[in-house]
């Protein structure tokens, strides 16, 4: 008999063998010799991510294997936007970063067992079978951290794993006429006190892009038409990228591991393309030009920790890890006229290389046996980071210059992060949990750039974050309850954000298409929070929700577009971060899932001869927020990139007699309006992705799925406005969508 153990405890474990034996022990007939034993498979049940998002005192979503492996999707983000709350900033279709409550980039913490994302790095190069489970965390504690305005999300990669896995999954999938093949492998086993698991993805995709960019400028006075351009974009790229990660794990005794967990990311991409300028007025440096490039990108990590358990309860963690990455790159561009004759050729070459250590410490010890914990714990992480750039331009005539020698062609930046941190959580009834904790965080960067003259620039920031998370149970045991959290977070400036470099803009100097550099005073933004939810937990992990939410913001952080002296020719627009002021976002957030036959039951008992419900499992969210910047005016002075709300809901059927389950979702964010600034607006136009999915089980070991992802493909537009002292700039841009397709065979080795 082969035992396929997944991760349960032990004394589950040895309860469900002992009734395995007994029910199997009583006078079992001896099988003739010819007699063929078939294999018996005892699984223990996954742990409930209902009962440990029921059993939390911050709220807390956790996403297990199997809504992990559900659609099949190739990356992590696209498992994400299915979630309550969670939209992403791409192209519809085309990933992106995941953002909570609607709040931009920056405000959701997003971290990697526990610990901050390496930079350079993208949750799309994560795949569900790296992954154990994800927890979404709508708001900070004191141990995830105190980055996390709008929430975090904590991606656990696979850890130590008992049950014994040989798992290999081939796909190919179809985007816009471009195949995408990919391969995936998971490897785990336990060989008495060591345990391991391995997993390799290996991906190459392919894509066929292409953008239209309109820019229409008008004088103020008479509104007569100063610049009238279409820039066409098309572009082909192949990507080839290798993930490989694992844990392995030593058990030293009772209560003490040793594990070390390694990770590498290696991806390359080569493009080509064309652009093609149609100006009806004003003036362009070039009618054609055509570009290629290459880039890569590789990143190691090794992190090690160790755990032990002392007398009375106490628990300690060391933590200690180290990561290196490089990306590389070069680009080529040929620009012509529109009789197609060489105009110049500008060649860029790119290179940055980053360095982190990281350390850190946990202790934790029972004071009231299950009923109230205290643990305190420290972290320090240091990272450097040089980057260099150089850009020739050549003439058609064989000469030669540089380009941005005097703005900046170097960059080196050295950042340490220290925080100290104590959580309490106590149960002083069944009915009352309570979680407090405090944080202080500590920032110093240091950058600067190779350009004579330009003084090292400092950025330090001290942030003590005080936390408080409480949970009452309406019944004893019962699973309806209120949550409620006050708490205090902030959002760091980014060393983009930081470093006073100036980054010049692709194509002509406009205040509509600025130049982009850093603010080394900036201050970071600090939230005050407050959280109210109620929930109703149903028997079979069904649940319905209704939370709302608020955050007031001080030292908001947003661009500022003004004419800058940059030393080497006339003034040109540079847009640079500054702290603006106060800021508020409230919100309601809406969500209910769980199986039709659960759901129906709570409508009222149904007649005794009435049909069986089908096998489906449903789910629904809605969140609308409001969000206003009290510098700004009306009517959309609202946070940069929320929208008014956004919808979501989704559908699995196992269909009764046929190894076949259905399903399927759709995610809604309706078009807005912001006001950037006195001067600048922009609007983003709605966005839907449908995906849905067949997947028919030929044996347990064997299953073939068929996706469909972003049908009904509709193509995005955003518009930036800005209303000059002169004139009056527009820039509209057409992004292209399309239906991906993929067929993935899994297979149990």
């Amino acid at each position: 008999m082969r035992l396929l153990l997944p991760l349960a405890s032990v004394a589950a474990l040895a309860a469900a063998q002992v009734q395995a034996q007994e029910s199997s022990a009583p006078a079992a007939p001896v099988p003739p010799p010819q007699a063929t034993l078939e294999r018996v498979e005892i699984r223990a049940s996954r742990p409930d991510e209902s009962r440990e998002r029921r059993q939390a005192t911050a709220a807390r979503t956790v996403i297990g294997r199997e809504e992990l492996e559900r659609q099949g999707d190739a990356t992590v983000t696209e498992v994400l936007k299915r979630q309550p709350g969670v939209t992403l900033d791409g192209r519809p279709g085309r990933g992106g970063n995941p953002r909570l409550r609607g709040l931009g980039s920056g405000y959701t913490q997003i971290l990697i067992n526990g610990e901050r994302m390496p930079m350079g790095m993208s949750l799309d190069a994560l795949t569900p079978g790296q992954v154990e489970r994800i927890e979404i965390t709508r708001g900070p504690t004191a141990e995830t951290g105190a980055q996390a305005v709008a929430g975090t999300i904590n991606i656990v990669l696979r850890e130590d794993v008992r049950q014994r896995l040989n798992d290999l999954h081939l796909s190919l999938g179809r985007d816009d006429g471009q195949w995408q093949p990919g391969l995936s492998w998971t490897r785990a086993e336990q060989i008495e006190d060591l345990s391991y698991n391995l997993s390799v993805h290996l991906r190459e995709s392919r894509s066929d892009d292409g953008s239209l960019l309109r820019t229409v400028e008008t004088t103020q006075a008479d509104g007569q038409l100063a610049r009238d351009q279409d820039r066409v974009d098309d572009s082909r790229s192949r990507r080839r990228s290798l993930h490989a990660g694992g844990r392995v794990q030593w058990r030293l005794g009772a209560g003490e591991s040793f594990a070390l967990m390694p990770f590498l990311l290696r991806s390359e991409s080569v493009s080509e393309g064309s652009r093609t300028l149609l100006t009806r007025a004003g003036s362009a440096d070039y009618a054609q030009a055509a570009t290629s490039g290459e880039s890569g990108f590789s990143l190691a990590r090794l992190n090690a920790q160790w755990q032990t358990r002392l007398e009375g309860g106490l628990r300690l963690e060391l933590r200690a890890g180290a990561t290196g990455s490089r990306s590389d790159g070069s680009s080529r561009r040929t620009e012509a006229d529109a009789a197609g004759s060489p105009l110049r050729r500008i060649d860029e070459e790119r290179d940055g290389r980053d360095r982190w250590l990281s350390t850190g410490g946990k202790a934790s010890r029972p004071l009231v046996e299950g009923r109230h914990l205290l643990a305190l714990g420290w972290e320090l992480e240091s990272g450097r980071r040089d980057e260099s750039r150089s850009t020739l331009q050549t003439e058609a005539d064989g000469s030669t210059r540089v380009l941005d020698g005097d703005f900046g062609d170097a960059l080196q930046s050295r950042s340490r992060r220290t925080s100290l941190w104590i959580q309490d959580e106590w149960t002083p009834t069944p009915q009352w949990s309570v979680q407090a904790g405090l944080r202080h965080e500590r920032i110093d960067t240091r950058g600067s750039t190779g350009t004579a003259g330009q003084a090292e620039g400092v950025n330090r920031s001290r942030v003590t974050a005080p936390m408080l998370h409480a949970v009452y149970r309406l019944e004893e045991g019962g699973r309806s309850l209120i949550r409620a959290g006050l708490t205090r977070s902030y959002k760091a400036p980014t060393l983009a954000q930081m470093i006073a470099r100036s980054t010049r803009a692709s194509g002509s100097n406009l205040e509509i298409n600025p130049d982009r550099g850093g603010n080394p005073a900036l201050r970071p933004e600090l939230a005050t929070g407050l959280d109210l939810a109620w929930e109703q937990h149903l028997a079979q992990g069904g649940v319905f929700s209704v939370g709302v939410f608020e955050r007031r913001i001080d030292d908001l952080i947003r661009s500022q577009v003004t004419l800058e002296n940059t030393g080497d020719e006339a003034l040109r627009w540079v847009s640079r971060p500054q702290n603006i002021g106060r800021a508020r976002s409230r919100g309601l957030e809406l969500e209910a899932k769980g199986r039709a036959a659960e759901l129906a039951a709570l409508l009222g008992p149904r007649a005794e001869n009435a049909s069986p419900l089908p096998a489906v499992d449903l789910r629904a969210n809605l969140s609308v927020y409001r969000s206003r910047v009290e510098s700004l005016s009306g009517p959309d002075n609202r946070l940069d990139s929320q929208p008014g709300w956004s919808a979501g809901a989704g559908a699995d059927w196992r269909v009764r007699g046929t190894p076949l389950t259905l399903g399927g979702s759709i995610s809604f964010t309706p078009g807005y309006a912001v006001q950037l600034d006195a001067n600048r607006t922009a609007t983003v136009d709605t966005r839907q992705v449908i995906d849905a999915y067949a997947l028919w089980t030929f044996a347990p070991d064997l299953k073939l799925r068929v996706s469909a992802s972003n049908l009904a493909a509709r193509d995005s537009v955003s518009t930036t406005t800005v209303n000059g002292a002169t004139t009056r700039q527009t820039a509209t841009t057409w992004g292209r969508s399309s239906t991906a397709w993929a067929v993935r065979l899994e297979m149990k080795l």
